[in-house]
């Protein structure tokens, strides 16, 4: 007898049909019941979130969480964004969060506008550039980043662009930061952390205007010294200087300001001055 002739008499038991039989019987059984389980957790779902959104006080507060987009870059500092025109700039504080948000027209951008953070020491500040901006609620700003307990103050820079905007964040000591740019919806999100660690003082020099109320004197000085990497710092006394370094030696600044004053172009309105990395200048 050839292999298949005896493949083709081999004797099925009587009692495989009923086995197959309920094996099959218990497969659909258990597809309907995932397909249920599955049902009844979108019911459920949409049931919870109906009632969730009619109930005031829980609809006030889903309103409230901002809507996470697609994230595109973390950093300390450098530039993002897409070149826009037009965009309204707003905030949303939450702890030791700050949101900056972007619209037009009323509704949110998909990619933030063209910006620029930058860190410096001496006070430890973040200092945020936006382009492509009209519509800017400076006193909003301020009071929303104020109310983060690692901010020590903010206060705005004048740029002799009416599409730019251009404000301080002045940080305490220790405090670290990462700035996190999104899109879909576009916005920058601020989050600050305490080092834990203390901080040692120490003697920075610095290339300095003389102090004036903000406005325009100081942005022209931007204009003439912008090769110099020039920003500016709010004093002691409330008013603003523009400065050039922030060095660790006297000679440096020196050496600095000599290359400055041997341009034609220098009006001998600079000068070299000295103070505590963790205090503000007279």
């Amino acid at each position: 007898m050839t292999g298949k002739e005896r493949y083709e008499h081999i004797e099925i038991p009587a009692q495989l049909t009923g086995v197959i039989d309920a094996a099959q019987k218990k497969a659909a059984a258990r597809k309907r019941s995932m397909r249920f389980t599955r049902y009844s957790s979108v019911v459920a779902a949409a049931i919870a979130l109906l009632l969730v959104v009619n109930i005031p006080t829980v609809a006030n507060a889903l309103a409230k969480v901002p809507v996470v987009g697609s994230i595109v870059q973390v950093l300390q500092f450098g530039s993002g964004g897409e070149r826009t025109d037009g965009v309204t700039v707003g905030t949303e504080a939450s702890e030791d969060v700050l949101k900056i948000h972007f619209d037009q027209q009323g509704e949110s951008v998909s990619s933030v506008p063209a910006y620029t953070v930058d860190h410096r020491d001496a006070p430890n500040r973040l200092i945020f550039t936006f382009n492509g901006v009209r519509n800017f609620d400076y006193e909003t700003i301020k009071k929303d980043m104020l109310a983060l307990p690692l901010v020590k103050d903010v206060y705005e820079n004048v740029i002799l662009d009416d599409s730019a905007m251009r404000f301080v964040v002045e940080l305490k000591d220790g405090v670290k930061h990462t700035v996190s740019e999104y899109k879909d919806p576009g916005y920058i999100e601020l989050k600050l952390t305490s080092s834990g660690e203390q901080v040692t003082p120490h003697e920075v020099f610095y290339i300095r205007s003389e102090a004036m109320p903000q406005g325009e004197s100081l942005a022209i000085l931007e204009e003439i010294y912008m090769e110099d990497d020039v920003t500016f710092i709010k004093t002691a006394s409330g008013n603003f200087i523009a400065v050039i370094g922030g060095f660790d030696a006297r000679e440096e600044a020196e050496q600095k300001l000599g290359e400055i004053s041997a341009r034609e172009s220098y009006g001998n309105d600079l000068r070299i001055d000295s103070w505590m990395s963790n205090e503000r200048p007279d």
